[in-house]
């Protein structure tokens, strides 16, 4: 164990949409018992792409003692996960993940995905 930047998930907060799951590549992050939750901490990077798509703003980084996140876990955690349990699209012109690359955005207040070629629109008007 070492001290390391890792996800925290405030219970209080999240409502279960599960929003936060396809951002995380490494699948560290799942709905249990209607909460999002970290299932094993050598599988989360630290990253924190997960945190801009929370509405409720249940997510947050922490720095603390962890085990060290373990590549070989993600690789075999991945070649075990199922799909994703709901497809992201663009908020602007529907595509899905899978036509154009999707970033996670905060706009006034709320949050969502938006493509690689509608951001510079919403950057600049």
């Amino acid at each position: 164990m070492s001290v390391r930047k890792i996800v925290k998930i405030d219970e209080d907060k999240c409502d279960g949409c599960g929003l936060c799951v396809t951002p995380c590549a490494e699948g560290a992050i799942e709905i249990v018992d209607g909460k999002a939750k970290v299932i094993r901490e050598e599988l989360c990077d630290g990253a924190g792409y997960c945190l801009a798509v929370c509405p409720r703003g249940a997510l947050s980084i922490e720095e603390r003692e962890a085990p060290a996140f373990d590549e070989e876990a993600v690789a075999e955690h991945i070649s075990q996960a199922k799909p994703a349990a709901h497809e992201i699209f663009c908020y602007s012109c529907g595509k899905s993940e899978h036509e154009q690359a999707l970033l996670p955005a905060r706009i006034k207040g709320e949050s969502l995905w938006v493509c690689t070629r509608c951001l510079p629109r919403l950057i600049h008007g």
